[in-house]
């Protein structure tokens, strides 16, 4: 070999010991961090679009407002069915039921209204901020008359000087005004309005005073159902009796806002800068944003001034097997920043968790999906297992059953399959028992879901799980396997002849029984294709009209539809928020609103005991009750039940403490990591494996340096030639 090609061949060689020594690994999306700052690393994939706590009501956006804002209660981390526990209130708010005359009234008497009295802890601080920034003389340092003299501040950080303060019972008062202020656009303010006393009143007040769109300082403008008590104490008051309130008062919507927040973010030219609440929040909670960036990141670091607060101390047996109580009551958060960056592609996303770039498969929802479930999973003898690859990396897998249905819905104002006569009641059954959801669920959800009996899913009190919450109509209970078995076909085909319609004609006229699915999708996608299929096999004609999402909704609100496929997600963990979707009073067609009983069901025995339900606590009488329910709707049929769905999470084997919540997100704060085991598999995943690169430059070599020789040889030949 010349002196030349071995240079080459040393290069080459030096190069690739290089390239695998390098120090981390090469492929790494993320920024050297601090290795004294414990980082958490998450994505998202739909942006936010509101961050201002009374606006917002998407998951999306609940991801990051969750960590940073406080309403007085919180859910407890671990405990099924889920459980309220305080936030910053001291205790569980105390309910005072008053007659017309605001005097107390016994609990067997009907209230006119409940007095709700919450009091807060002490010494809870807001995370520091600008807005709580004071001269010597005690006015705000940043309040300014004209945009010109705002114009050198574009981002919080251009402000030096930051403050804070303690909570007081008055931020809340202000969130709940700011709920009420017509301006603020809020998605609660009709339901709240129909019970705060004087918000709907309240709201009629400030849009007169309003000029334009100009600031109000609404502690000049009384509530009437708000009271302040003392500095740690204020009382709501609402109309009648809704144990339900309570659940509210662990949402987002009711989380503090201090009115110097509200003052400094309209301050003139601030706006243009998104300078506002809707982009920069402010709160008490573990975390506080200190980028937004919806295009590449959001960053949340710890709140200095985070009150104390512990992991809980307790929970199930299988949360003790898992580990989720190995750091009980121990402070928290554990984290100290979390950076979430923007991922347009689910795949893209998806990758980065396989290569130890994200700490979990997706935050906010699962990840897993038609894209990465084959992936993700296997089909083993015992059901959904861990891929080869992933349990080789000991992924650690977290099943929820989110409280959710979707469901196949009949309207039940149409003249063929609504109605409530015997014969009606028996073409939904016949349908029903045809219609098998756990087929859907396998070929079209990748097998996340568990078939549903009623309205109420798992997880909340009223669910009957078992042989009791069967639904007996289209389901058999087998002893052997001790499971629910969908009744078998010739059942569905009495029951279509006792209908009126044998082997699916007109028992009079012969015509063939035509039904109709009023749809927004193409009617050639698969799973419209696997519905048609499904009706056929009681010699159903499905036919499919298809609009566009506003006609659709168009059509649902003016009672135009026959069968329809709708999906409903708790805002909070109580029976009551399911079987609402069905009280007749939330008939779209009757309320002539904007009600959730898509079926125009009407039942007077169901709204009757709905009543009941609503006002009466968890217990064996409201337990009676929803049991009346979901037996009156299983036999009358509205729906195809469907399925609750099932959502399966994964973490790198570094996270601890992954249990998901069904309904809240703000569980960063309990997440441990040990960021030396990530550190040290990124890298052990992520080296270049140099193999392959240095055979073929040992074929290359071999093939080049013999053709060098030759080259040589004759240009030397010729030189002796001439």
């Amino acid at each position: 070999m010349n002196r030349k090609a071995t240079r080459y061949l040393a290069a080459t060689l030096t190069a690739a010991t290089l390239l695998t020594g390098c120090s981390g690994p090469w492929n790494d999306p993320n920024p050297p961090t601090d290795p004294e700052i414990n980082t958490y690393f998450g994505s998202f994939i739909n942006r936010p679009k509101h961050l201002d706590p009374v606006r917002s009501y998407s998951a999306e956006e609940g991801l990051f407002l969750d960590q940073i804002y406080e309403p007085p209660l919180q859910y407890h981390f671990l405990k099924r069915p889920y459980e309220l526990q305080p936030a910053t209130a001291e205790k569980l708010p105390e309910i005072t039921f008053l007659n017309d005359q605001l005097e107390s009234v016994s609990d067997s008497e009907t209230p006119a209204y409940s007095l709700v009295t919450i009091k807060l802890k002490p010494n809870t601080l807001y995370q520091p901020h600008p807005a709580f920034a004071k001269d010597q003389e005690g006015n705000p340092l940043y309040l300014f008359s004209t945009p010109a003299e705002s114009a050198p501040y574009i981002l919080l950080q251009d402000f030096p000087v930051t403050d804070t303060r303690t909570l007081k019972a008055d931020d809340y008062i202000y969130q709940i005004k700011r709920m009420g202020d017509p301006i603020n656009k809020s998605p609660l303010i009709g339901l709240m309005s129909d019970y705060i006393v004087g918000m709907k009143a309240f709201g009629q007040t400030v849009k007169e005073a309003r000029q334009e769109d100009q600031w109000l300082d609404l502690r000049d403008f009384e509530m009437e159902g708000l009271q302040k008590v003392d500095d740690l104490t204020f009382t709501i008051r609402i109309k009648g009796s809704y144990p339900q309130f309570q659940y509210w008062l662990a949402m987002r919507f009711f989380a503090p806002v201090p009115f110097e927040a509200d003052r400094f973010y309209h301050n003139p030219g601030f706006e243009k800068k998104n300078l506002t609440l809707d982009w920069n929040p402010i709160g008490t909670g573990p975390f506080m944003m200190t980028r937004n960036s919806p295009n590449r990141e959001i960053i949340l670091e710890k709140n200095p001034n985070y009150r104390d607060d512990f992991y809980p101390t307790e929970g199930s047996e299988n949360d003790v097997e898992r580990g989720y109580l190995a750091d009980a009551g121990k402070k928290l958060p554990f984290i100290d920043k979390a950076i979430f960056r923007y991922e347009k592609a689910a795949t893209s996303q998806w990758s980065k968790f396989t290569q130890g770039y994200y700490d979990r498969s997706g935050d906010g929802h699962s990840n897993i999906n038609t894209a990465t479930f084959d992936q993700a999973f296997t089909v083993g003898p015992d059901g959904l297992e861990l891929t080869k690859e992933l349990e080789g990396r000991d992924i650690v897998v977290d099943e929820e059953v989110r409280p959710s249905i979707f469901y196949t819905g009949f309207n039940m104002l149409d003249p063929v399959v609504g109605g409530y006569t015997e014969d009606k009641r028996k073409l939904r059954q016949a349908i029903s028992i045809i219609f098998n959801d756990q087929e859907y669920i396998d070929i079209f959800v990748n097998g996340l879901g568990q078939i549903a009996h009623g309205p109420i899913p798992p997880g909340l009190f009223g669910y009957r799980p078992g042989a009791e919450g069967m639904n007996p109509f289209v389901f058999d209970w087998d002893e052997k396997t001790n499971s629910a078995v969908r009744k078998p076909i010739e059942e569905a085909r009495k029951l279509l002849a006792e209908a009126g319609y044998p082997n699916g004609r007109h028992a009079e006229t012969g015509e063939p029984l035509i039904l109709y699915l009023d749809t927004t999708a193409k009617d050639t996608s698969p799973n419209l294709d696997w519905m048609k299929k499904q009706f056929a096999r009681l010699n159903i004609q499905l036919e499919f009209r298809t609009t566009d999402y506003p006609r659709f909704k168009e059509k649902m609100r003016q009672g135009n539809t026959q069968i329809f496929r709708w999906g409903w997600l708790a805002d909070y963990p109580d029976p009551e928020n399911f079987l609402f979707l069905l009280d007749s009073r939330q008939g779209l067609v009757k309320c002539a609103c904007d009600g959730s009983n898509s079926s125009n069901y009407d039942s007077p025995e169901f709204d009757r005991l709905y009543d009941q339900v609503k006002s009466l606590p968890n217990g064996p009488a409201r337990q009676a009750a929803i049991d009346q329910m979901v037996e009156i709707v299983q036999k009358d049929s509205p729906w195809i039940w469907g399925f609750n769905q099932k959502d399966y999470y994964l973490s790198n084997h570094w996270v601890f403490n992954t249990k998901r919540h069904g309904i809240s997100q703000g569980t960063l704060k309990y997440v441990r990591l040990d960021e030396q085991i990530r550190a040290e598999k990124q890298v052990a995943w992520n080296s270049p494996n140099v193999i392959p690169l240095l055979g073929s430059i040992g074929l290359l070599l071999a093939l080049i340096i013999p053709g060098i020789g030759a080259y040589r040889r004759r240009q030397k030949l010729t030189i002796e030639t001439e």
